[in-house]
């Protein structure tokens, strides 16, 4: 088989955060272990380059220069694009255009054309996505692609008592929740270890330092394997309802759940009903958190396991599997 050219397409920045691209990320890690380099096409500021650095990308924004994008993606077989902000239109004109468009998507946000559709998210099978010929669905969280630094992880050691918390709001922390979220930790269980991910876009660290207690710890910024880190030391975690989520999942780590938009709800209230996550709560109900319900060995080492066995780790592996075998069948 001839060498498969890719294009992926998506968009982050300080202001809208970094899940698609990391969520992108995952799928160019898979594919460059089959030995075909893709080619991200990103809209999106300064702040993403650290996140792109060793991949090959360009910084463009492909919505108000569609031409010029679509002039440069005709040559390519693949095409992937991951988007809430790219109109119906838009993926009309890329379904035509290459040979097997492919659309990650979180809640069946449009009606897609020809090509593969792929929602990773646990709720994925549950939104009744139509029926239509041309149209492939890769649904589920058999198929949740994740950074490799999550592929091959293993069991979760679960301490006889709860001694240290993770607090993670994605890239930016769009509603200033993690200060809220550490004085209502400082001031309820000082003598917990607190690690606190600071992201990029964080706008608050200053409010954030404010309500840190001796036992509090900053980490600014970490990468993949830092993530990964801090998630093996937590005992509990207190997270958006994003894809950290997977990840968290993934490592084993009991987790209360905010959902800080209404794209999260699905998440986060599909976790739940699998009694994966504990406690969920939306944004503006924080004071109802409380982590005393985490406080059982048993417990975490039940939903640990729960969570390692939902989440493998394969998804990213298994969609470019699907996505090599779907072009193969087009090529004959």
């Amino acid at each position: 088989m001839k060498t498969v050219k890719v294009g992926i397409l998506t968009e982050g920045s300080n202001s809208i955060g970094f899940g698609h691209i990391t969520r992108c990320l995952s799928l160019y890690q898979a594919f460059k272990k089959k030995n075909i380099k893709p080619k991200f096409f990103i809209n999106g500021d300064d702040s993403i380059i650290e996140l792109i650095k060793d991949t090959n990308f360009e910084v463009i924004d492909w919505l108000k220069m569609r031409k010029e994008v679509f002039d440069k993606l005709k040559d390519f077989d693949i095409v992937i694009i991951d988007s809430y902000l790219a109109d119906k239109e838009f993926y009309d004109e890329l379904s035509k255009l290459v040979k097997l468009p492919v659309y990650m998507d979180d809640n069946k946000r449009i009606d897609y054309p020809k090509g593969v559709v792929i929602n990773g998210n646990i709720h994925a099978k549950e939104l009744n996505y139509p029926k239509k010929d041309g149209v492939i669905y890769l649904l589920g969280t058999e198929y949740t692609p994740l950074r490799k630094e999550f592929w091959d992880v293993p069991e979760k050691t679960i301490r006889e008592k709860v001694q240290s918390v993770m607090i993670t709001f994605g890239g930016e922390d769009a509603k200033n929740m993690t200060p809220k979220i550490l004085r209502l930790l400082s001031e309820n269980y000082p003598e917990l270890k607190k690690n606190v991910v600071i992201g990029k876009g964080f706008r608050n660290i200053e409010d954030i330092k404010a309500v840190a207690d001796k036992n509090t710890n900053l980490i600014y910024y970490p990468d993949a394997e830092g993530m990964k880190q801090i998630m093996f030391d937590a005992d509990i975690a207190i997270s958006a309802g994003g894809q950290t989520l997977y990840e968290l999942a993934r490592v084993g780590v009991p987790t209360i759940a905010i959902a800080i938009a209404d794209n999260q709800l699905g998440n986060v209230r599909t976790f739940e009903k699998l009694k994966i996550i504990k406690f969920v709560v939306w944004w503006e109900h924080i004071d109802k958190i409380n982590i005393d319900g985490f406080q059982e060995q048993e417990l975490r080492k039940k939903i640990s396991k729960k969570m390692q066995e939902l989440i493998d780790g394969n998804g990213s592996r298994r969609i470019i599997k699907n996505l090599i075998k779907s072009y193969e069948v087009i090529n004959e």
